[in-house]
């Protein structure tokens, strides 16, 4: 995914790292260049709009329960090929 303007760092670098973002797993100074990268990227912005969402359903639905480290990770990587692959089929 890109929305075709050139930024600091790249949309795909974004939309891999979304779930650090979301689960305050990266530096201060990395959240601040995703949240301004974020602020002026509306494509970025609606999928962390999406995984947000997706977050807040799984939530209420499990009840607040953490899924174990492994199956996280294994999450992660899975949708971070999915959105590999999504961006270089679109």
């Amino acid at each position: 995914m890109s929305c075709g303007k050139p930024h600091e760092i790249d949309c795909a670098e974004i939309l891999q790292e979304v779930y650090l973002f979301l689960d305050l797993e990266c530096s201060d100074e990395r959240r601040a260049a995703i949240q301004h990268h974020l602020d002026e990227c509306p494509g970025c912005l609606r999928e962390y709009g999406i995984e947000q969402e997706v977050r807040a359903i799984v939530q209420r639905c499990c009840g607040g329960d953490r899924a174990p480290d492994a199956l996280r990770e294994r999450l992660r990587a899975k949708i971070a090929a999915l959105g590999v692959a999504a961006l270089e089929a679109g």
